[in-house]
């Protein structure tokens, strides 16, 4: 009988990483407390570490990117639109 694999929420990973990260206590007593093998422990704190440059300056990246994503598509419907009105105008100029 195979046994499944726990899963943890973000916050209880988030919680247990920045305890690691503390160090008031080591990682094998945070293990005990919560119930959790010291090698998670690790990666948690491992990924916690290196996403937090990301917390702080990923913000004004994303709202560029999707400002030049909104542009790109705005540009893309004009073009579209405009592709659309020469052809009416030459259906027009044909029926008259």
């Amino acid at each position: 009988m195979s046994s499944k694999r726990k899963q943890y929420s973000g916050d209880f990973k988030a919680k247990v990483a920045l305890e690691a990260i503390k160090e008031m206590k080591t990682i094998s007593e945070l293990g005990s407390i919560y119930q959790v093998h010291p090698v998670v422990i690790k990666r948690w704190k491992k990924q916690a570490l290196e996403g937090l440059p990301e917390v702080f300056s990923n913000k004004e990246e994303n709202k560029q990117k999707e400002a030049e994503q909104i542009q790109a598509e705005l540009y893309r419907q004009i073009g579209q639109l405009k592709v659309e009105l020469d052809w009416l105008k030459k259906k027009s100029e044909l029926l008259s």
